[in-house]
């Protein structure tokens, strides 16, 4: 009797100790550092052009826009609720349940002249909303593939505006 509980118990600890932990949180600077792109460029009122444009594109809208300060902010909002389990879930507690509604994504760029170069530092924060109206979840997008995405987008408008299409 005790062998195949030895074996169980071996067989689950070898499960384990190859299980991993998951990606250790990204530092401050990494997180900078896919969140900035330079371009080699001193007309900043372009480059912000050109990001009002792309985050508009994408279903943003623009909040506040200060060009002295080269600063941004913009909304999107997305509708997240899992219809069959909001139905579920509000017939079984009788309406007491809560569920993730929608998020709403806030986007802030800051544009600067560096030198020779324009800055772009884009920040990008999801908060998720319960059915309720309460805030469930605030977490800031600390995707790199996603900045990579949006300054693609930015790239092609630069491009776009430079050469008047």
């Amino acid at each position: 009797m005790a062998r195949p509980c030895v074996l169980v118990l071996l067989a689950l600890s070898l499960v384990a100790a190859c299980a991993t932990t998951g990606t250790p949180p990204q530092s401050q600077l990494q997180i900078r550092e896919f969140q900035t792109r330079s371009y080699e460029t001193t007309d900043t009122k372009m480059v912000m052009k050109a990001v009002l444009n792309t985050l508009q594109d994408e279903g943003y809208i623009v909040k506040n826009a200060v060009p002295d300060l080269g600063l941004l902010t913009a909304t999107k909002e997305v509708d997240v609720e899992d219809k069959t389990t909001a139905v579920l879930l509000s017939v079984l507690s009788k309406g007491k349940a809560t569920w993730p509604k929608n998020s709403i994504i806030e986007a802030t760029a800051n544009v600067s002249e560096f030198g020779t170069q324009t800055r772009v530092r884009l920040n990008f924060q999801v908060k998720t909303y319960d059915n309720k109206g309460a805030v469930r979840e605030v977490k800031q997008v600390e995707d790199g593939k996603f900045y990579q995405d949006f300054f693609s987008k930015v790239d092609k408008g630069i491009f776009i505006q430079k050469e008047n299409l």
